[in-house]
């Protein structure tokens, strides 16, 4: 069964979603099953897409909108907003 899920995360890293840490969300977006939007504002991109990922510009305190469409929606969309909220373990 198919399924969409809405989740938000906000950036709290310092230097923000720079490469290594939009490497990481692609990463962990292509384990699952569904395709991921990431949202910043009215910039919409893949979320399994690096180049894409880069573009969003990201940085400390930007809230993300994530849309994950799919079988593994709920496990996607979950592991990209721990991700996000732990820093992508920068600290």
């Amino acid at each position: 069964m198919s399924q969409t899920v809405h989740a938000r995360a906000t950036i709290v890293n310092e230097l923000g979603l720079h490469a290594r840490p939009a490497t990481e969300l692609v990463d962990v977006a292509g384990r699952f099953d569904c395709d991921v939007t990431i949202r910043n504002g009215d910039n919409a991109v893949d979320g399994k897409s690096i180049m894409q990922v880069m573009l969003l510009a990201a940085t400390t305190g930007t809230a993300l909108d994530i849309e994950c469409r799919g079988p593994d929606a709920d496990k996607c969309a979950g592991a990209i907003v721990e991700l996000i909220e732990q820093g992508f373990n920068e600290e």
